[in-house]
Parts: C-alpha cells; structure tokens; sequence
C-alpha cells in the first residue's frame, strides 16, 4: 500500500500528539529488523534460562520476525506509560518483614487491558487520517517489546535487562502498535549504564548473572509468578517477604531518581495491598482472594501459588506465635503444593525460637 501524498512527518508528530492525549509519557517508532536481538534471545532460550516459560520457545521466530507475526508489517510504534504510585512505600515495607511486598506494577488494575485499549483508540484516530492495517499489542502475544522500545528511541535495556530512560527511569508499562505505514523512524538514544553495577550487586537471589544477563529461574518475579510448581528450597530464605514480584532492581537504579508518579487512576493500589500483613492476606478465603484481586494481574497465579509465596514469606519472618498458628491452620489444605510450602515454613519458624 502506497500512500503518496502524505506528509508522514506531520503524521508522525500528530500520532505523538494523539499518544501524550491518551495517557502515554512517549511514543517511539521503528522499523521490524531486530536481527542485532536474535542472536542474544536465542542464547539466552538455549541456556534454558527461561525456566517453564515454555510460551518464550514457542512462535520464537515472531519474537524477532514481526511480519511473520502480523503479514505487512513494516513498523512499529511503541508506547510507554508512566505506573508508580505517588506514595509507594517501598522500602518501608521491604524492611518489614510480617508485611507482604508486591511489585509496584500490580498494585492497581491489570494494565493489559487499559493499555490495549488505549492504543486501539490511537490506532483508530490513525485510520481516521489514513487507511491502514494494523494491530496492537500490550504484553499478549510473541512480541520483543523491550528491543523494539530501545530501537524506536525510548530508552536503553539496562544490565537489569529492563528498558531504561534518562527522565524517567523504569517504572512504566510498554505497548505496541504493529502498522503497515511508512512512517519515518525514531533514533535509538545511547546506554547510559556506565560502570554502575547496582542492580546486579541488590538481586536478592542473584538472578542477574553478569551485566545484561537474566537466569529467570532465580528470579523472584518468575518464582512468584510463573512457576506454577515448587519454588527451589535454597532460594526460599531469600525471598524475603516478596510475595508477588520483586522490585530491587529498580528501587537501587540511580535513574529512578527522576520517576514520575502516575496519574493513572487505574493503577494506584487497592485493597491495602500497598501495605498488608502478610498473615491477614494468608487467612483470605479462595473466594475473598478471586473478590480482592478481580481487574488485577495478581490474580493470574491463583489461589494456590498465593497460599505457596505467602507461606514463604511467613517462613522467613522472625519467630511469632500468631504465624506459626496461621500456618499450621493450613497444614493440611487440599493442596500438595501449599502443603508443602506450609510445613517449610512452620519448621523455619519453629527454628528460630
């Protein structure tokens, strides 16, 4: 499809314009060559640094092949959107070890929805102005998102392996556009790094293994979240209280400093779970957890992995008679899995009376 008369420039500029109206901090574009990323993906899948993610091996050469995924496509625009709360209160409950911490990211509604809808709108206001194929995405199908983000300009993938932005930081979501258009591209910006290395000395559990490079299997956001089975007993003390997610290496990053909070409604926390104990969370029924937690991503792991992480956490506690009660109360739940994870901590408790 050829579009000859337009001024694209001008239609790039207006997209911009449209994305800040909708909620988006930056809108990038970039054309669909990302061989300077198979290689790195590929290495890191045959390291099974992926652990179960069994959906990274499959369609992998999508990832990195987005006209195979959506036939036409020549660009992509991608999206970024601001999610930090205003009063996150981080460290304060990192260094409590009776409250849960949950990445900052899901404290709020899930952002899938919000995200895609948002771009489905600015995609639409771009037909309007000209016709056009296309197709959006916000972390729902074999996308590189975070290599297609850098290439369209907004900003570095970090040694933590999360995008990076010199006025912003990190904490914000990320979403594409895929489109047959010509539009011109964006310029990448440069790796700020530099010789900081504090993400990977903060890690509690040392997933990030060398500059760049993430074991997934040691990581607690895929402990919490994407491992359905038994979390590895050597990484459980290190878990700390971090129930759903793990944040550190964001919180350490010195660009962090310049984090704007959101002014998403949508993702500002609910049910408390800024700042819960983590007993009053393990005593949820199945129903008040599916109740709670309606909207939001944490639901995704359901009840059983939220009985396994929060038993964990209790685990590590200091010793407190209320815990041991709340946990031997589940000792015999129906489920193998939290079981297992119960009786851990019940015998980590008692250990340190």
């Amino acid at each position: 499809m050829r579009h000859t008369n337009l001024d694209y420039n001008k239609l790039v500029a207006q997209i911009k314009s449209w994305g800040q109206s909708l909620g988006f901090q930056q809108i990038g574009i970039t054309d669909i060559d990302l061989s300077a990323y198979e290689e790195r993906f590929l290495a890191w899948l045959a390291q099974q640094f992926h652990g179960e993610m069994h959906y990274m091996e499959a369609h992998e050469s999508k990832r990195y092949h987005p006209e195979e995924l959506i036939p036409g496509t020549i660009r992509v625009i991608s999206a970024r959107m601001d999610y930090l709360p205003t009063d996150t209160r981080m460290i304060e409950v990192l260094n409590d070890p009776k409250q849960a911490y949950i990445s900052r990211y899901a404290l709020g509604r899930d952002y899938h929805k919000l995200i895609r809808k948002r771009l489905q709108k600015l995609a639409e206001q771009i037909t309007v102005q000209i016709p056009s194929e296309y197709r959006v995405f916000a972390d729902s199908a074999p996308v590189l998102e975070k290599a297609l983000a850098e290439k369209a300009g907004l900003g570095w993938i970090g040694k933590h392996t999360n995008l990076l932005n010199r006025e912003t930081g990190s904490w914000f979501f990320l979403g594409e556009i895929y489109t047959n258009l010509p539009l011109p591209t964006d310029t990448p910006v440069k790796n700020h790094c530099g010789t900081c290395h504090a993400c990977i000395d903060i890690c509690p559990t040392q997933a990030i293994i060398g500059p760049y490079q993430l074991d997934a299997r040691r990581c607690i956001s895929y402990l919490t979240i994407e491992l359905r089975g038994s979390i590895p007993v050597e990484l459980r003390p290190l878990m700390g209280n971090r129930i759903y997610g793990c944040d550190d290496c964001q919180i350490v990053c010195p660009w962090n400093r310049f984090a704007k909070s959101t002014q998403e409604k949508d993702f500002h926390p609910r049910h408390g779970l800024d700042s819960s104990d983590l007993i009053s969370l393990f005593l949820w029924t199945e129903q008040e957890f599916l109740a709670k937690t309606e909207g939001s991503a944490i639901r995704r792991i359901g009840y059983e992995c939220w009985l396994r992480n929060i038993a964990v956490a209790l685990g590590n506690a200091p010793f407190d008679a209320d815990i041991v009660k709340a946990l031997e109360n589940r000792l015999h739940h129906p489920s193998d899995l939290v079981r297992e994870h119960v009786a851990w901590a019940v015998e980590m408790q008692k250990s340190k009376v």
